[in-house]
């Protein structure tokens, strides 16, 4: 099974749905988990996704000292 690789703003975007959600009490308790741990997924690639570019920036900005 292939994963389908989130862009930062689609992931961003989900985040923001789930928070709605769960701040206007517009989500059941049995679905509580769920999201949350979604949410937790959703940071995770988020995080990984600012690193890597992080990274990359400061490779760049390195070629370009030289």
């Amino acid at each position: 099974m292939t994963k389908k690789i989130l862009k930062y703003e689609d992931a961003i975007s989900e985040l923001e749905e789930i928070v709605d959600k769960i701040e206007n009490a517009d989500i059941s308790v049995d679905e509580l988990s769920e999201k949350v741990k979604r949410a937790s997924e959703l940071i995770k690639v988020c995080k990984d996704i600012l690193e890597k570019t992080d990274e990359e920036v400061q490779k760049i900005l390195e070629g370009m000292e030289k």
